[in-house]
């Protein structure tokens, strides 16, 4: 969600994907003035959707004792989240993150639908020996 401060996604990385040929889209651009500039990744949001996704968050209505309420976690007009516990994290991560961030490519979508299908099933009350196996 590119927040200030929370991202690792710096000049330093920028030039380690270079080195490493991963990416071009994420290279490093010159400027005209001789600057660099960080061409934004094709998995961040427009400050536009990051408010809707924060209001969205700030609207949701959970079931009783499902999870405590993270509506109040979300701050649309500052377009942050504070004071998650932990069990609202794994819902988030669970359940909701696939609903709040549909939005993305599908390419990248589809990589957060297995990475959260593989923290409910690691996150469930059983665990097979097979599922231990699939993940």
């Amino acid at each position: 969600m590119d927040v200030k401060g929370k991202t690792k996604d710096n000049e330093k990385a920028r030039l380690d994907v270079v080195e490493l040929s991963l990416r071009e889209d994420l290279e490093l651009v010159q400027l005209h003035n001789r600057k660099l500039a960080k061409p934004k990744a094709n998995y961040t949001f427009s400050p536009k959707d990051d408010k809707s996704i924060y209001k969205w968050i700030s609207e949701l209505k959970m079931p009783d004792d499902y999870a405590s309420n993270i509506a109040r976690c979300a701050n649309p007009d500052k377009v942050s989240m504070h004071g998650m516990k932990s069990h609202d994290c794994h819902v988030f991560m669970e359940c909701l993150l696939l609903i709040a961030f549909r939005s993305l490519p599908d390419f990248i979508w589809s990589a957060l639908a297995e990475l959260s299908r593989f923290f409910k099933d690691l996150c469930s009350n059983t665990l097979k020996i097979e599922d231990v196996v699939r993940m």
